[in-house]
């Protein structure tokens, strides 16, 4: 069969990320401020330096003459693949980001995007967990995504109220303790980059 009719991509060559969580269905992508600025500068870093690099490297290898064999050629078309392929994605998250200043809630005792909450078991256990973001959460340093079933559970409970997590072995109780917001930046300082617009 003639090489211009098979596919020269990935399987897995689609616009998603890999192991990236999905966004619920007709949800919104809230997002920080600072997980905002981190997306769009990773973004603006593979457009303006990674891909013109590999583009270059890939360039140069084609000139070299059989491309079959030639590992340069290959390895940088596949590289670009996935350059490509995350640059959509972070385009699409961007777009259609909505951008939440915790600061905003500074003081107050209930649960919203962006607080950073204390609970308790009923084996009497705390936990502490920041809720942010899906693409900006990192589980092992404490930060869970608002869609997780913990930060739905906690979502606008208050300090001293006691909520219900379903979990495989049944239903859970959870006090919170303790709410906290991180305070607002000194004054003088650039604001937040506003939404990615279409």
């Amino acid at each position: 069969m003639s090489k211009a009719f098979t596919k020269e991509t990935d399987p897995d060559d689609d616009d998603d990320a890999v192991g990236a969580a999905p966004l619920p269905a007709g949800g919104k992508n809230y997002i920080t401020p600072a997980g905002h600025a981190r997306l769009r500068a990773e973004l603006l870093h593979l457009l303006d330096v990674e891909r013109p690099r590999v583009v270059e490297v890939v360039h140069w290898a084609a000139s070299n003459g059989d491309r079959s064999e030639n590992g340069d050629y290959l390895y940088g078309k596949k590289r670009l693949r996935e350059i490509d392929r995350r640059i959509r994605f972070l385009g699409k998250r961007l777009e259609i980001a909505v951008v939440v200043d915790p600061a905003l809630q500074h003081g107050s005792d209930q649960v919203f995007f962006g607080a950073s909450v204390v609970f308790a078991r009923a084996d009497a256990s705390q936990t502490r967990v920041t809720i942010l973001g899906i693409d900006e959460a990192d589980p092992s340093q404490g930060q869970i995504s608002w869609v997780a079933p913990v930060a739905q559970a906690l979502l606008k409970a208050r300090v001293g109220d006691e909520v219900r997590l379903r979990t495989p072995s049944g239903w859970e109780l959870l006090e919170v303790i303790a709410v906290s917001y991180p305070a607002a930046a000194a004054a003088g300082a650039a604001p937040a980059p506003p939404p990615a617009c279409a």
